[in-house]
């Protein structure tokens, strides 16, 4: 798939979803990872005006997703998030933050991904993992 292919799906599959709400667009993606970024601004603070860690979280879920998307057989297939666990390491309270989601498995039933989210500067804001399973679509 080839980065226009890209921003043309997310387009398609993210207009009136969350990922839309929270700008998040898909940036970069290479053989066995794909980047997202967000911006950070009001929209995504908590009260005292640094960046929500469920705004963080939503970010990395969203470009897990999308990994296991773009990198599975998702004509005969479902994919689905089962668990998330994110740790934050660092605030921040404007600019843009980037998730670049990597397989640490690939399985015909499970995958579990890395997903670093940095800063302009690729200082570590949060480091999430994310498992995802395939499900078998329901025949029509």
């Amino acid at each position: 798939m080839t980065k226009e292919e890209l921003l043309q799906l997310s387009k398609k599959v993210c207009k009136n979803t969350l990922m839309e709400t929270l700008n998040i667009e898909f940036t970069e993606i290479g053989e066995d990872y794909l980047i997202a970024k967000m911006p950070v601004n009001s929209r995504v603070h908590q009260p005292d005006g640094v960046l929500h860690g469920g705004a963080s979280v939503a970010l990395a879920e969203s470009v897990g997703s999308m990994a296991s998307y773009v990198f599975l057989n998702t004509d005969d297939f479902i994919v689905r998030g089962i668990e998330i666990s994110a740790n934050h390491v660092r605030s921040i309270s404007e600019g843009w933050v980037f998730a670049r989601a990597s397989f640490i498995h690939k399985g015909r039933t499970t995958q579990l991904f890395e997903i670093r989210i940095t800063d302009e500067n690729e200082r570590l804001i949060s480091i999430v993992k994310l498992t995802t399973i395939t499900l078998p679509k329901e025949k029509k």
